[in-house]
This record gives structure tokens, C-alpha cells and sequence, in this order.
């Protein structure tokens, strides 16, 4: 999500330390990771859009229309518990046991990766439009959606674009420099926003010109999974940097710039009761 580093923190001092692998060969597989990375994002920009790749969101094989939602839902919970449970402390703190430390946030950009690809493959349109605008106010909406994609990826920039990928440990690692998470920052969209690559995607995924039932349910779902994601996050980032990101938090709105309380407002108390031992993230 946002500031996604930062609960390494938590991790530094204790993780404990497996076999040494070789630095360039995590260094080779953290740039090889990141390089299929940037082919299914860009698969992802022609999926929403249902142009210019093989099979976009409302095209492919089809099922019956509750084997559709159910294929399609189990796809998306794949990629959220995966989304979640990988990017949890004490999930890394027994992770780090089998995987080296400096591959630990690529192996989580792999495993995002091969569920996102999984999910366009298996993906299943329903039919039936909600909203069909044409001329411009079509082009409008592409213009929102393009906005949208270019908000995602500059917000990776605003912190560490290679650090949330997995580039950085590798590549410090290499050059045997001891790794340390970038600071947090409240430059750029972050002065407005506090998760401006959630907000991006938000807009990604709600701007289609054409929005049918299996659009929307992507829509409707992945939307609720960024809520209950920076829950989350936000639980561990305040453990992680105390009444610096609590002070931010309660300044700077969590995903519509203006709004006076954010949109995220869940109690901390109740996020432990909901997860138990939980923890952007992603």
C-alpha cells in the first residue's frame, strides 16, 4: 500500500537469519521478479480497460452466473489472503526462517504477481451492463482512468519505488551494506493522502466506461479489500512509528483528499478483534 516498508522495522533486530544464499543470485531474482512484475501490471492497465491484451475483464470464457461469482470471488480472496498474510510481521518473522532476508519482499512481489496472472486467466465475465456512457463522457472517464494509473505509480516514487519491490534489500545486500527502511515521508501526495497508490487503484478500478456486473464486482470487492488492507497497514504503522504516524493520521484523510476524517476510521481495538494478532502492507 503506502508507507508498506516501515513495519520492517519491527523485523530488523530479530529476524533470524537462514543458509547464506549467494548476494547476486538474490540480487538476480529480485530483478528477475521485478521484471514479471511490470508485465502483469501492464497486463493489468489492458485487463480493466478490455483492450489490447488477450483477455480483458469482460472477455474469455464464460461460466453460468453463480459459478461465474463464485470462481471470480475465490480468485480474489486468493489474492487478498496472500495480500495480507505475507505482509504481516509475524508472518516475515517465521518467513525469514526459510527465505533470506534481502529476497523476503520480492518473494512477496513474486507470489502478487503469479495470483494477479492467475486471476486474468481464470477470470469469468458476467453479463449485464450497469452503465454505458459513449462520446465524452467515455472519454472523460478514460481520462480519470489513465489519471488513475498515474497516481498509482508515481506514489511508488514518493518513498522507494525499488525498496516496495524488493530491489533495494537485494541490491544493498549485494553491495553488503546493512539494510535499513526508507523514512517515512509526507511529501508529494502523502501531504494530502496518506495511501495515494490505494487511492489510485480505487480510481482504476470504478472508471470504466462500459461497467458491467463482472466489473463491478471486481470493482466492489477489491475496493473493500484496499479498506480492510489499511486497517491493517495502519495498525502496524503505529506500532511501528508511534505518535509520529498517529499524528499524521489524524491530520491527513486516509484516501480522498479534503475530507475531514479520511475515509478509514476503524478503532485499533477493533482491528485486534477482528484479526487477533494482526499487524499497507502492500
Amino acid at each position: 500500500m503506502s508507507h508498506i516498508t516501515q513495519p520492517a522495522r519491527l523485523l530488523a533486530a530479530e529476524r533470524p537469519q537462514p543458509a547464506r544464499m549467494p548476494a547476486l543470485i538474490i540480487l538476480a531474482y529480485a530483478v528477475a521478479v521485478y521484471l514479471l512484475f511490470l508485465a502483469v501490471l501492464g497486463y493489468a492497465a489492458g485487463f480493466f480497460a478490455d483492450f489490447g491484451v488477450p483477455k480483458g475483464i469482460d472477455q474469455g470464457p464464460r461460466a453460468a452466473g453463480p459459478a461465474a461469482v463464485a470462481i471470480d470471488l475465490l480468485l480474489l480472496l486468493l489474492f487478498a489472503v496472500q495480500h495480507t498474510v505475507m505482509a504481516r510481521p509475524w508472518f516475515k518473522r517465521r518467513w525469514t526462517r526459510i527465505v533470506p532476508s534481502p529476497a523476503e519482499r520480492a518473494t512477496f512481489v513474486l507470489a502478487a504477481s503469479l495470483l494477479l496472472a492467475l486471476l486474468f486467466w481464470l477470470w469469468r465475465p458476467i453479463g449485464g451492463t450497469v452503465w454505458s456512457l459513449h462520446g465524452l463522457g467515455a472519454g472523460a472517464l478514460w481520462a480519470v482512468y489513465a489519471a488513475g494509473w498515474a497516481v498509482a505509480i508515481s506514489s511508488t516514487f514518493l518513498i522507494s519505488h525499488s525498496d516496495l519491490f524488493g530491489v533495494r534489500q537485494a541490491w544493498r545486500h549485494a553491495r553488503r551494506v546493512r539494510y535499513s527502511p526508507p523514512p517515512f515521508t509526507e511529501r508529494g501526495l502523502y501531504r494530502r493522502i496518506r495511501h495515494p497508490l490505494m487511492a489510485g487503484f480505487v480510481v482504476i478500478f470504478w472508471s470504466a466506461p462500459t461497467m458491467t456486473a463482472g466489473h463491478l464486482l471486481f470493482a466492489a470487492t477489491a475496493t473493500g479489500y484496499i479498506l480492510a488492507g489499511i486497517a491493517f497497514e495502519e495498525h502496524d504503522l503505529i506500532r511501528s512509528l508511534g505518535d509520529t504516524y498517529a499524528a499524521y493520521r489524524a491530520r491527513v484523510p486516509a484516501l480522498i483528499p479534503g475530507s475531514r476524517h479520511g475515509v478509514i476510521r476503524l478503532d485499533l481495538s477493533e482491528a485486534r478483534k477482528t484479526t487477533g494478532s494482526s499487524r499497507h502492507g502492500k
